[in-house]
């Protein structure tokens, strides 16, 4: 009990000096401290980002070379995983709130048992959705692709639910020791095991010939391989404050972190899904295979690219929650600004290198010269995707850290499946657009979307949300000392 004050206790003289000084800063040195802040999580995050989804480029490239049906079964394959992706690391996003939060507090003690609540909801959530991965051949013929698609991407979709079974506990590490600013291990270990994939998938695709399984069985070997590298960490000693060990205290209490959870995982799952739908929409047009390939090549530079703006969108949710943890309002509305900006700028320079190199960047996944005229043609509603994505998941960051989940769910709903979809299927077949007509109009819900979020963001009251977070964490500290 005493070692828990000391923990949390500040003297209010020393805090209001901080914060005098703070406020006598120039705006200058004010933005260069909150980058620093920033990019001390952002950084490696960015890294780890891009080194976890260069693992599916990887395995998409070296499958791209065997043929055009083998890319397109491996892209239908990861759209698959990547809906199941998507649910689970927005569930897993709830630490970013609860660890964040209760981290600004100084309530250290609390992260440890979040962690393992997480495990335990993500892990059921994994088992409800494993039909998706056994009945994907039967699903993907319904929806229309073509039989021989669709029983061997049906194929690859079983041989990923090891993968899947990995995200459970993967993401949830990922978050526990981010919001503790222990980002340089989530880098390290991503990097290790990206380099082992790079080599494994080349002796098993290539030098040992097992073709496409091959490939599927070495991802989800490489994805189960970092587990086992962050929790190692965790476990042998390099999260002492935060990690006590195991706990009965992870089953107390679980509804109201499953409830955080779902709308944290409906929240993420529901951007994550909104392009990737683009994909199998794309599979009922003419030439079926090519468009796949086509829409797939340029939603891996999409996504490749979207790490970044992930990696801003992680930044700002610990960002914006450690300070309103801390009960620093004006500080997690400044930390909002700078991540925004900051992404944006970003955001334009990928937006210009995809216009310069919009004839090349496809050659990274296929040499099929029907591929690569059909992905020169989408380029231009790449660039604008990217530019638009540097915005719009940094907004969703702010709503993570301040607990805003279910509002920001709903105007997903609103803007993504009732304006962006239908307005897509209008011009892609009733217009006869094609798959420029669909993404066109997917791109509009974005942009609604967008514009929703910053007007939310702009009309928040940053000192009640201040107080909710500090009864946020009370709550559960209270709850905590109730059950033990």
């Amino acid at each position: 009990m005493e070692e828990e004050k000391d923990e949390t206790e500040v003297p209010l003289l020393i805090k209001k000096r901080e914060e005098t000084e703070a406020s006598e800063l120039g705006l200058g040195r004010k933005v260069w401290n909150e980058s620093k802040k920033l990019w001390r999580i952002v950084g490696p995050a960015i890294f780890l980002r891009i080194a976890t989804y260069s693992m599916n480029m990887v395995s998409q490239a070296f499958v791209g070379h065997l043929g055009d049906l083998e890319l397109a079964s491996m892209s239908i394959a990861n759209t698959f995983s990547g809906f199941n992706f998507g649910l689970l690391l927005g569930m897993a996003s709830a630490l970013e709130t609860l660890c964040g939060q209760a981290y600004g507090a100084k309530k250290h003690h609390l992260l440890g048992v979040y962690l393992q609540r997480s495990w335990l909801v993500l892990f059921g959530c994994a088992v409800l959705l494993l039909p998706m991965y056994v009945f994907a051949t039967p699903f993907l013929e319904l929806v229309g692709e073509p039989p021989e698609l669709a029983r061997q991407a049906g194929f690859v979709c079983v041989w990923f639910i090891p993968t899947h079974f990995a995200f459970a506990f993967l993401f949830p590490l990922n978050r526990f020791l981010q919001s503790q600013l222990k980002n340089s291990v989530t880098a390290v270990t991503s990097g290790f095991t990206l380099t082992v994939h790079i080599l494994l998938s080349w002796l098993v695709v290539f030098k040992w010939e097992y073709g496409l399984l091959g490939a599927t069985v070495t991802l989800g070997f490489s994805w189960w391989l970092l587990v086992l590298c962050q929790f190692a960490y965790v476990a042998c000693g390099g999260c002492p404050l935060t990690w006590k060990g195991f706990s009965m205290e992870a089953f107390l209490d679980l509804w109201e972190f499953v409830k955080l959870s779902a709308a944290s995982g409906v929240m993420l799952c529901l951007e994550n899904w909104y392009y990737r739908v683009l994909i199998l929409l794309t599979g009922n047009l003419e030439n079926a295979a090519i468009a796949v390939d086509a829409i797939s090549i340029c939603m891996n530079i999409n996504n490749w690219e979207m790490m970044i703006p992930l990696a801003f969108f992680a930044g700002t949710g610990v960002r914006v929650a450690n300070e309103l943890g801390g009960g620093n309002s004006r500080g997690a509305k400044f930390a909002t600004i700078v991540s925004v900006v900051t992404s944006s700028m970003i955001g334009i320079m990928f937006c210009c290198i995809i216009m310069v190199f919009h004839d090349k960047f496809a050659l990274i996944f296929s040499s099929s010269q029907v591929v690569l005229i059909a992905v020169d043609k989408l380029s231009p509603i790449l660039a604008v995707t990217i530019l638009l994505n540097s915005v719009q998941p940094i907004l969703s960051g702010v709503a993570v850290g301040a607990g805003w989940q279910a509002t920001v769910a709903y105007v997903n709903i609103g803007t993504y499946y009732i304006i962006g979809i239908p307005i897509g299927i209008l011009l892609g077949w009733i217009f006869h657009l094609g798959v420029p007509g669909i993404w066109a109009g997917m791109i509009g819900g974005t942009v609604v979307q967008t514009i929703v979020l910053t007007y939310i963001t702009l009309r928040c009251d940053w000192d009640k949300e201040a107080l909710k977070a500090s009864e946020r964490v009370e709550k559960w500290t209270i709850s905590r000392r109730e059950n033990t």
